[in-house]
C-alpha cells in the first residue's frame, strides 16, 4: 500500500469512530468504523520484516486523535488546556492497546493475536472505567446510546456487552473484506457474509422484542423537573446573587408543584452560598426550601449544593482536606445532593465519581503540590471531597428511594447499580451541562442517561441548570424534554421499579473477564518472547 492509502484509511477510520456521537447519525456505523485500521494493522503484520511496530503507533495515533477531537472538542468551552489533556491522554491510551494487540499478534500469530485485539480493547475500556484517571466517554458501547431499541439487552451485559459486540463484528468484517481482497472471489465470502449479518440481526431482533413487550413495572410518582438555565460563567459564581438563583428555583418550582407532586428535582450545585455541616439548617436556602415543603406537605425536594465541612481540632483529616489559613481550620469541600422534606431529617449524598482535573486532582498525595493550580469550574478551587458508599434518599411518605447520582457519575454504568442495590427505584441524575456551550456535549450526557434507564430498568428524572432536562422511561425513551439555553420546568410520572436487572446483580462480569485475560495473554506474549529471544541467541552461538 501507498503511504496516501494509509493516509486515507486512517482519517477514514477515525471519522467513522466519531460519527456515532453525533445526533445526526447512528451509532451503528461503529460496526465498521475499526475496519480501516484493521487493514492498515494487517498490512503491517504481514510486512513485519520491513515494518517495524513502531510504524503502526503514527497511524493508529493519527486515527485515536481524530475520533477525540471530533466528538469531545466541546470540552474546550470549559478550558482549552482541559480538551488537550483529555485528547492527548485518551490517543495515548487507545494507541498503546492497539499497539499491544499488534504486539502480541507479531509474537503469537494472527488467529491469537486478533483474538487479544479483542480482550485488550475490553479490558481496556473496563480498567478505564475503575482507573484513578477516568474519561471513558468513548467507550465503544457508548456509540449506540441513541439507538436504544438495539441495545435493550444492555439490561444483561452493560455498556461493555455493546463494546464486545462491536469489536467482533469489526473483526469478523475486516476478515471477509481480507479473504476478498486475496481470493477475489464473491461466492467464497457468502457464508461468512451470512453469519456476519446474523451476527447483527440476531441481537437486533431480541432486543426488538424485549423492547416491544417490555412492561414497565411500579406505583407512579408524580415528579417536577427544574432547569432554571442559570449561566455557569457569568452569573451562577458572582454575577447573579445566591437570593436571585434560589427565587428562580423556587418560582419554577411553584410554577408546576400541586397537591399531586412526589418530588420536585433542582440541579447540580444549584445551591452554593456557604452551606456548613454544622449550620445547615440555619442557612436561608435551606430554610426557604423547607418552608417551601410544609406548604405541600407531599413533596420531596432533591436539589444540589456546595457543601462544607469543619474538621475539628485533633479530627483525622481526609486527603482532600484543606487548610483555611484565617480560621486557622481544615474543612472539605464536597458537590453534593440533599433531600428536603417535612420529615425533618435532610438525607445527604456526596458525588463520588469526580471530573479529573477538574473537581480532583488523580493521586493527591503525588500531585498534592500541583493540587492549587485545579481548574476552577464549580465556585471552588481544589480536590473535592468524596464517599465510599452510594446513598439513595427514602421518600417521607413511603419506602420508595431515589438514586441521587451528580453529573459525571452517570456514564458509569457498574457505579449507579450500587445506588439500585441500595434500594434505588428511580434514578435522579442532577447536573450542569452549561459549561460545554450549545455543542453536542450536552447531548452525549443525556443519551447516557438512556443506557442507564436500559441496565437497570429504572425510570430517570433528570435535571440540569441548562442543557436538557428530561423524563426518561425504563425502556429508555425520552418522555419529555426541556430545550437548549432555557429556563423551565416540566413535569411528568414514572414508575417506581423494585426488580433487579441482571446487569444490576452481576455488573462488569465481561469487563472483569476481559481483563483477566487481558493480563493472561500479556504475560504469555512476554514469556513466549523471552524463550524466543533465548533460542535464538543459542542458535547465533552455534
Amino acid at each position: 500500500m501507498k503511504r496516501t492509502t494509509f493516509l486515507f484509511l486512517a482519517l477514514l477510520s477515525g471519522i467513522l469512530l466519531a460519527l456515532p456521537w453525533y445526533q445526526e447519525f447512528s451509532g451503528i456505523i461503529i460496526l465498521i468504523a475499526f475496519v480501516p485500521l484493521l487493514l492498515i494493522e494487517d498490512y503491517l503484520y504481514s510486512t513485519k520484516q520491513k515494518n517495524g511496530s513502531i510504524v503502526l503507533i503514527g497511524y493508529a495515533a493519527l486515527i485515536f486523535s481524530t475520533w477525540n477531537i471530533l466528538t469531545t472538542f466541546w470540552i474546550y468551552n470549559a478550558a482549552f488546556i482541559a480538551v488537550v489533556a483529555a485528547v492527548i491522554v485518551n490517543t495515548l491510551l487507545m494507541t498503546t492497546i492497539f499497539w499491544l494487540f499488534h504486539f502480541t499478534k507479531r509474537k503469537l500469530g494472527s488467529k491469537i493475536g486478533n483474538f487479544s485485539f479483542i480482550i485488550y480493547w475490553t479490558g481496556f475500556e473496563h480498567f478505564y472505567l475503575n482507573a484513578e484517571i477516568s474519561w471513558p466517554w468513548l467507550n465503544l458501547g457508548n456509540a449506540l446510546a441513541k439507538d436504544i431499541k438495539l441495545i435493550q439487552w444492555y439490561e444483561y451485559t452493560g455498556t461493555l456487552g455493546g463494546t464486545l459486540w462491536i469489536l467482533i463484528l469489526n473483526l469478523f468484517l475486516f476478515y471477509i473484506i481480507k479473504s476478498y481482497i486475496n481470493n477475489r472471489n464473491l461466492r467464497i465470502q457468502i457464508p461468512q457474509l451470512i453469519s456476519y449479518f446474523l451476527l447483527i440481526i440476531v441481537p437486533v431482533l431480541i432486543s426488538l422484542s424485549i423492547f416491544r413487550n417490555y412492561t414497565e413495572t411500579g406505583k407512579e410518582y408524580n415528579i417536577v423537573v427544574l432547569q432554571p438555565n442559570i449561566d455557569p460563567y457569568n452569573d451562577k459564581f458572582g454575577g447573579m446573587s445566591h437570593f436571585q438563583q434560589l427565587n428562580i428555583i423556587l418560582n419554577l418550582a411553584d410554577s408546576l408543584t400541586d397537591e399531586n407532586t412526589d418530588y420536585v428535582v433542582a440541579p447540580e450545585t444549584a445551591l452554593n452560598n456557604s452551606l456548613w455541616e454544622h449550620n445547615l439548617k440555619d442557612n436561608y436556602s435551606i430554610q426557604a426550601i423547607e418552608n417551601f415543603v410544609n406548604n405541600r406537605p407531599g413533596v420531596n425536594f432533591v436539589i444540589g449544593m456546595d457543601y462544607y465541612k469543619r474538621y475539628a481540632q485533633g479530627e483525622k483529616l481526609s486527603k482532600t482536606a484543606r487548610y483555611w489559613k484565617e480560621e486557622n481550620v481544615h474543612y472539605d469541600v464536597f458537590n453534593s445532593a440533599i433531600q428536603i422534606d417535612t420529615s425533618n431529617y435532610f438525607p445527604i449524598y456526596h458525588k463520588s465519581k469526580l471530573v479529573v482535573g477538574v473537581e480532583k486532582m488523580p493521586y493527591p498525595k503525588l500531585f498534592k503540590l500541583l493540587e492549587n493550580v485545579i481548574l476552577d469550574l464549580g465556585g471552588t478551587s481544589g480536590s473535592r471531597g468524596t464517599q465510599k458508599y452510594r446513598d439513595t434518599f427514602k421518600n417521607s411518605s413511603d419506602n420508595t428511594r431515589i438514586a441521587p447520582v451528580i453529573c459525571y457519575e452517570s456514564i458509569y454504568g457498574e457505579f449507579v447499580t450500587d445506588y439500585i442495590k441500595k434500594g434505588a427505584n428511580f434514578i435522579f441524575v442532577i447536573t450542569n451541562d452549561g459549561w460545554w456551550g450549545n455543542s453536542p456535549g450536552y447531548k452525549q450526557h443525556l443519551n447516557y442517561s438512556q443506557i442507564r434507564a436500559i441496565e437497570t430498568r429504572r425510570s430517570v428524572a433528570r435535571s440540569a441548570n441548562t442543557g436538557i432536562s428530561a423524563f426518561i422511561n425504563q425502556k429508555g425513551e425520552i418522555l419529555n424534554k426541556t430545550q437548549w439555553w432555557v429556563s423551565d420546568a416540566i413535569k411528568n410520572t414514572l414508575k417506581a421499579n423494585a426488580k433487579i436487572t441482571f446487569y444490576v446483580k452481576y455488573g462488569d462480569f465481561i469487563g472483569r473477564l476481559s481483563g483477566f485475560l487481558a493480563v493472561f495473554l500479556f504475560l504469555y506474549t512476554i514469556v513466549q518472547l523471552i524463550l524466543n529471544t533465548s533460542k535464538e541467541k543459542k542458535l547465533l552461538k552455534h
